[in-house]
């Protein structure tokens, strides 16, 4: 039986590719691909297999929401980059000890813009933000597998243009009995824009698959994740000069592009009320790096603090010479903060 419901989930997720071929710039709604946990973002920005008690890491992988989270609130802070800011509230519960739900919002906030009419006049200000209403549902098939989903209503408001869609994630996650390894795959952002901004064509969304792999080490506070991105697309490599035929691919770029779907995080792990971590994303790297100087761009750092009713997270991912974005994340424990009141 179990065997039978992983194969139909698998073939569920997988049949997606044929109908979803998209990557950035292409798409509507791309706030979509950013990381609101600091725990994820000091991983190099996307994790679908750690299977932990965090309740951000639903939001990446609906199927690792647990009982381990239960009536656990995550609320998450991102510093951006030109001012921009955004963040998520995430609240979980388990009605059974096999069946879980979350539900939130996430924010994201662009701040305040010059409005000029078509001759430069300045006539005023304008504002622009989005939202998702992610409501995620996960279910244990056994001790090692779960399968689930989440479904994220959209509303994108772009100075007087406002927009409404509607997203979809699957995903599937294993860990072993031991917890010394974890894995998951994830078909994120399935669905549509169901009312355009203005008369422009309807866009597709950042439909993506996703799959990875943790392993800790028994005798070492080592956690290796390896992730690996696009699955449902094979070139990743911009074609700036007209020079990505296949050829080309094959014989010049065949490292450069297999990297862009690689993510690599590790984590140090001294204590359990204690963590730093770290993550690398080659193709951030690649994509937003200067000519002549990379600096630390596509590099990410984070740490965190476990209590017994609060946990901390704190990251640092540099996306360009000109910057990085910041990440704050606190999970509150309310059955732990209830129980100490009582």
């Amino acid at each position: 039986m179990l065997k039978r419901l992983v194969y139909i989930y698998a073939f569920i997720v997988l049949s997606t590719v044929a109908g979803y071929g998209q990557v950035g710039g292409d798409n509507t709604y791309e706030f979509l691909n950013l990381t609101n946990s600091g725990y994820v973002a000091a991983l190099g920005g996307y994790n679908v297999s750690i299977y932990n008690d965090n309740i951000n890491m639903s939001y990446h992988n609906p199927a690792i929401l647990s009982y381990g989270v239960k009536n656990n609130m995550a609320l998450d802070y991102v510093g951006y980059l030109a001012g921009i800011n955004y963040g998520m509230a995430l609240y979980s519960w388990s009605p059974t000890f096999n069946k879980h739900f979350a539900g939130g919002v996430t924010y994201y906030n662009y701040g305040s813009f010059t409005e000029a009419d078509e001759i430069g006049n300045i006539t005023g200000t304008f504002t622009a933000s989005e939202f998702s209403f992610p409501i995620i549902f996960s279910l244990d098939i056994d001790s090692l597998w779960t399968i689930g989903t989440t479904l994220k209503p959209i509303l994108s408001h772009l100075e007087k243009y406002t927009s409404f869609g509607m997203a979809l994630d699957l995903g599937v996650a294993y860990h072993s009995a031991d917890g010394l390894l974890s894995a998951g795959i994830t078909a994120k952002n399935i669905g549509m824009q169901i009312t355009k901004y203005a008369s422009e064509e309807r866009m597709g969304l950042p439909f993506e698959i996703m799959a990875g792999i943790s392993t800790k080490l028994e005798h070492a506070p080592l956690r290796f994740s390896l992730t690996l991105r696009h699955l449902e697309k094979y070139n990743l490599i911009h074609d700036y000069n007209g020079e990505n035929d296949n050829h080309y691919l094959i014989n010049s770029k065949f490292t450069d592009n297999l990297m862009r779907h690689i993510i690599l995080g590790v984590e140090l792990i001294p204590h359990k009320n204690f963590y730093l971590c770290g993550g690398y994303n080659y193709q951030r790297r690649q994509e937003l790096k200067m000519e002549n100087k990379a600096g630390n761009v596509g590099f990410s750092w984070g740490f965190g603090v476990n209590t017994s009713f609060l946990d901390v997270e704190f990251a640092r991912a540099t996306y360009s010479m000109a910057g990085a974005s910041t990440h704050i994340s606190m999970i509150i424990k309310l059955d732990k903060i209830y129980s100490r009141n009582n």
